[in-house]
């Protein structure tokens, strides 16, 4: 039996399978509080992530009704980009700021303007950093609590925290350590020069954590945690990675030709290439791969987070805002949104909030507003699948995952606004499955990642979408409306 984890940013999930059985026992999840601030400050306790752990793993056993001494290997997937400062006796020094943070949005211009702009960046990391990336937090934190900062003894990733809690060793793996911005993407090496330039009082050597193969153990449980899991002597902690990387691969999504696009929080949208790419935009983010090869990436930050926003704002449940989105019509009668409640990365626009544009007394309806922060969070992300060039153009499948994967309507949606065919895998916590598999594959080395995936990642065929040719033209005509706005708004282009 293998255990997966996906720490987010709204719950930890765990996962349990039975590699020889092709099966998946049993999921379960414990949320965590999201603690927002003025100025774009997001932020969350480590010790609740230990704690939601605890619970998620306690019902998932339970659930799966096996014995915790099957369990052979742990694999740990963790929101990217939040930084972890962890003192000499290995206790938080500060609260973990996530990757949805814009506070240090001041601090990560300043620093893309130290490497040399956006070209500099290019040629020292493979990539230019954003803000939320674990590099300006870092240089933030230094300026605004310099005595949390002088007492930094590690700099961890949230992944890499639950590995440490886990084994007691601080290491860190290419994949999850290509959103720090202070890591070459290209040479998998952390860059220490860079690192020096955010927090130059503090080693590199030391302070950062070792760099293991995705393969490679991160370590075996720690006596204290296997007696407290009622597992046994031995068992290993894969390597893990970030959630992008581990949902790649909870999706099969490990060699050229699929796009995995994500409907969770935030959005994401990623396509396996064996080689490191030089996208045209900066936006782009050239991220390794947590099984080789690499993951380029776009990021939004406004998905599920933005319909939540609405959906409670009329005190609907999930059904009733599935009601409202069906009883408008494509282009929610000339209502755009552009849902930027979090400040956006892609685009760049870090300092934004949203807008309700197009209203008039006629089409002022919640349907139409619901339709609209669901048509336009996923115009987001088409407009990031546009940035992936020829490794998304040539994509004939997006693999749906994500809680807003979950919606017929919005699967169909995507469908219609990438006019690309589009399917669920049948776990679509994929990151949770993923770090399954990579645990799996790291303990057991009778099987490659792509058995592994074969045998696990089913795709559920009573979710696959079409695109409709009457509903891609008139999305056409929408998503044209939407990137007029971006211009009017913010000065992008049309």
């Amino acid at each position: 039996m293998y255990i997966g984890v996906d720490c987010g940013t709204q719950s930890t999930k765990v996962v349990v399978v039975d590699i020889d059985g092709e099966a998946i026992l049993a999921e379960a999840s414990r949320p965590h509080r999201l603690v927002e601030g003025a100025n774009g400050r997001r932020e969350q306790q480590p010790e609740e992530w230990i704690e939601a752990f605890r619970g998620a793993f306690e019902e998932a056993v339970s659930r799966a009704g096996i014995a915790p001494r099957t369990v052979r290997a742990i694999g740990v997937s963790g929101q990217q980009h939040g930084m972890v400062a962890l003192d000499a006796a290995g206790r938080p020094v500060y609260p973990a700021k996530l990757w949805c943070d814009t506070e240090t949005a001041a601090h990560n211009a300043a620093l893309v303007d130290r490497l040399g702009g956006a070209s500099g960046c290019l040629e020292k990391l493979g990539l230019v950093l954003q803000t939320g990336y674990t590099a300006s937090k870092l240089a933030w934190l230094r300026d605004t609590n310099p005595e949390a900062y002088r007492r930094i003894d590690t700099v961890l990733l949230p992944h890499d925290y639950l590995n440490y809690w886990l084994t007691g060793e601080r290491v860190a793996e290419a994949g999850d350590a290509s959103g720090t911005g202070y890591f070459d993407t290209r040479s998998r090496q952390w860059c220490r020069d860079v690192f020096t330039e955010i927090a130059p009082e503090l080693d590199p050597a030391r302070v950062l954590p070792r760099l293991i193969d995705s393969r490679e153990p991160a370590g075996t449980l720690r006596p204290a945690v296997a007696l407290e899991l009622g597992l046994g002597e031995g068992v290993l902690v894969a390597s893990g990675g970030g959630d992008n990387m581990l949902g790649a691969i909870g999706t099969g999504n490990i060699a050229p030709g699929i796009v995995t696009l994500s409907l969770g929080t935030s959005g994401t949208v990623c396509a396996y290439s064996p080689d490191p790419v030089r996208a045209e935009s900066d936006m782009v983010a050239n991220f390794c791969a947590s099984h080789g090869g690499w993951l380029p990436l776009i990021c939004t930050m406004n998905v599920t987070s933005a319909s939540t926003l609405v959906r409670e704002l009329f005190a609907l449940d999930l059904a009733a805002f599935g009601e409202r989105l069906a009883a408008a019509p494509i282009g929610a009668e000339g209502v755009t949104v552009l849902p930027f409640f979090n400040g956006e990365r892609v685009p760049a626009l870090p300092h934004a909030t949203a807008s309700f544009l197009g209203l008039d007394s006629r089409n002022l309806t919640q349907a139409n507003l619901c339709r609209a922060v669901v048509e336009s969070a996923t115009f987001g992300l088409r407009y990031g699948l546009e940035l992936l060039g020829p490794l998304a153009a040539g994509a004939s499948q997006i693999r749906l995952i994500g809680g807003g994967a979950n919606s017929p309507l919005w699967r169909q949606m995507v469908a219609d606004v990438t006019a690309t065919q589009v399917i669920c895998p049948q776990v679509t916590d994929a990151a949770a499955l993923g770090a399954a598999l990579q645990a799996a594959w790291c303990e057991r080395r009778d099987f490659s990642l792509a058995a592994l995936c074969e045998r696990l990642v089913h795709l559920d065929e009573a979710s696959l979408a079409e695109p409709k040719a009457t509903s891609v033209r008139a999305y056409e005509t929408v998503y044209a409306r939407y990137r007029e706005a971006l211009s009017a708004q913010h000065g992008l282009p049309a």
